[in-house]
């Protein structure tokens, strides 16, 4: 059922969403899914949010929306870590997790009035660290570290426990790393 203008309608542009989000193994931006179907990109968010109240595994990303499949795959391994840094340091500590071949899922913050805020970043590569940086500047926004003096969590996740490791000594060494205590 289409309108003129090729416009896709309501459940009919909900179920090709979700078509085209399980076929596709990387983020589909809000924009790509908003032209495909001739709609706005806000109607897209809406929509992207119906769906999770559906409890469709959909993951906003800082490069688009994602489907968590749960395909069986190797066995992953992944570990909490607390850092502190400035901003201007941002890119260097994500650089030094992707280098080891180890991805950046999210970062986390202990807001004062919010409490705990997340944000999917799922960075595994200098490629999408480089983009990430790009987005961050073209919308001028902030880092969450700098509402919490450069103080947050980052989901981290690898193919083994050796790079988690590695990684977590590479960040100590250059001062990232809050000290467990």
């Amino acid at each position: 059922m289409k309108e003129r203008g090729d416009k896709v309608l309501g459940e009919e542009r909900r179920d090709l969403l979700l078509q085209w989000l399980k076929q596709s193994a990387s983020p589909l931006t809000g924009s790509y899914l908003a032209k495909k179907t001739n709609v706005s990109r806000q109607v897209i968010v809406q929509d992207i949010s119906l769906l999770k109240a559906r409890n469709e595994p959909i993951m906003a990303t800082a490069h688009g929306y994602l489907y968590f499949q749960t395909v069986p795959s190797n066995k992953k391994y992944s570990r909490i870590i607390a850092c502190q840094h400035s901003s201007e340091e941002t890119i260097d500590e994500l650089n030094t997790i992707v280098d080891f071949g180890v991805t950046v899922k999210d970062v986390t913050i202990e807001h004062p009035v919010y409490g705990d805020l997340t944000g999917a970043i799922m960075l595994k590569n200098r490629h999408d660290v480089e983009q990430f940086k790009n987005k961050v500047q073209e919308t001028n926004a902030s880092y969450l570290l700098e509402l919490t003096d450069g103080v947050h969590l980052h989901t981290i996740e690898a193919d083994s426990e050796v790079q988690l490791d590695q990684v977590c000594l590479a960040l100590e060494n250059k001062g990232y790393l809050l000290p467990r205590s």
